[in-house]
């Protein structure tokens, strides 16, 4: 488990307010965030767990301003960045394909996607992939570029790291294509990496030399992590703090070790009861979280978790909760804790 992190609270360098990122589809409208709320510490591993479909990775895409642009929109909210030069910026006002966020994305915000091959260009040499963003982030020539990327690869600890600059994704296994994936989101100091589901695809032993190399990697920058995941095993080895995430909303927020052992809201405890804890002596039964995550085009007036929350009351089907501070630092978003 992760040990908590008691340095004292440091400007965010990653500030996200009530953001919303909606798909306008021909017949619906998919709410895929829905007022999310989070800050991200320089230095930080931030852990982002939760279902498939709750719009984890829709975050990322929002930050980095991916998603196909019709039919997705951020229709509300900031996304402030602090930049190299301490200015702050709004991503979500940026431009997608204007400059400013072209030199954010890959230079000071990069990501990692969980399976690199659909990720990496199958007809270019994985040297020429990484000294493509050094030439263009960091304003060097190209034989500069090519060296910078062999010291990347080198840094991620790459077998025959000379030889791989020259080789293509196919021709690596399925953990080289994530180190070349990791080197070339790392090649350019970004201040924050945002890693979405990045070991899923890897089998356990390939998972933790993964694992370990980005611990290293954020020593060595000194870069701040999201780490998205389903995975809560991952998380806490790896975060210092957690946000929980249900049909595009916040619901929990809290240090790793406070959510793990104290969990709050219903949603958090059903996904820790759900999953096997090793070392556990007397016989674990698992619970599964009883229902379906509901649409995310369907307008809920109460909260969206009710229809499958043990702990149902009238003014959940009624009224949503807010995220609120129930303990110093413990945020959760349950009427149980409404005064």
């Amino acid at each position: 488990m992760v040990q908590t992190d008691n340095r004292a609270a440091t400007r965010p360098v990653l500030e996200i307010n009530d953001l919303k990122t909606y798909f306008f589809l021909e017949k619906s409208t998919v709410r895929a965030l829905d007022g999310v709320n989070l800050s991200l510490q320089p230095g930080e591993t931030l852990g982002l767990v939760g279902e498939s479909g709750c719009g984890k990775s829709i975050m990322a895409m929002s930050v980095m301003r991916l998603f196909p642009s019709p039919p997705g929109r951020i229709v509300n909210g900031q996304i402030r960045l602090v930049r190299r030069d301490q200015k702050v910026v709004d991503i979500a006002e940026l431009d997608a394909r204007g400059s400013e966020m072209r030199s954010i994305r890959g230079g000071e915000v990069a990501i990692v996607f969980q399976e690199p091959m659909t990720s990496l260009n199958p007809l270019r040499t994985i040297g020429d992939q990484i000294a493509e963003g050094v030439r263009v982030h960091m304003k060097v020539n190209h034989k500069q570029a090519l060296d910078r990327a062999l010291e990347m690869l080198t840094k991620v600890q790459m077998s025959a790291p000379a030889q791989r600059l020259h080789e293509y994704p196919h021709q690596l296994s399925g953990g080289m294509r994530q180190r070349a994936m990791i080197a070339l989101a790392m090649a350019c100091n970004p201040s924050i990496l945002i890693a979405d589901e990045p070991t899923t695809a890897l089998d356990v032993t390939v998972q933790s030399q993964i694992l370990d190399l980005m611990r290293q990697l954020q020593v060595d920058f000194n870069s701040s992590i999201i780490l998205i995941t389903h995975n809560l095993g991952v998380v806490s080895q790896m975060a210092q703090r957690v946000a929980v995430m249900y049909l595009g909303k916040i619901v929990e927020q809290a240090e790793t070790h406070a959510l793990f052992h104290q969990p709050l809201h219903p949603y958090t405890e059903g996904l820790l009861n759900s999953v096997p804890v090793l070392g556990r002596k007397s016989k674990q039964v698992l619970v599964p979280i009883k229902g379906m995550v509901p649409s995310p085009t369907e307008i809920i007036s109460g909260c969206p978790f009710a229809p499958r929350c043990p702990h149902v009351m009238s003014i959940c089907q009624e009224q949503q909760p807010q995220l609120r501070e129930v303990h110093p630092g413990h945020l959760a978003s349950c009427w149980l804790y409404e005064k």
